[in-house]
């Protein structure tokens, strides 16, 4: 309870603390990632009901956002969990690239301080 007498504010959404800690690391993470990929997909066009919308800028924050947490939360999840998360990640910085009129340098792109240069032809990790 909060000094008024209110109760305390609501953890994300989720009902209360309680709730929270009987979600799994693992579903937070994919949960967090998922919402990652969906919001960066927007801003780089892909989206079926906003097409034209593209901002580059936004999609790069989110990308690097995606690329920290797929990166260092990897080890955690495993190679089963994070497969499909590293590969959403490959595709949205190769959409980035190709949506990019001046493309950025190999390795300049968004996330890929964290995860080496992409390419087409590169192999995913």
């Amino acid at each position: 309870m909060t000094a008024d007498s209110s109760p305390a504010p609501d953890l994300g959404g989720t009902g209360s603390a309680r709730d929270i800690a009987e979600v799994p690391a693992l579903e937070i993470v994919s949960t967090a990632a998922l919402h990652l990929m969906s919001a960066a997909a927007v801003h780089l066009g892909l989206a079926e009901d906003l097409p034209e919308h593209r901002d580059l800028d936004e999609a790069r924050t989110l990308i690097e956002a995606l690329a920290g947490l797929v990166v260092t939360a990897a080890p955690r999840l495993g190679h089963h969990h994070a497969a499909p998360l590293r590969d959403g990640l490959r595709t949205l910085q190769l959409a980035f690239r190709e949506a990019s009129e001046v493309p950025d340098a190999p390795g300049e792109g968004p996330g890929e301080g964290l995860t080496g240069p992409v390419s087409p032809t590169r192999s995913g990790r």
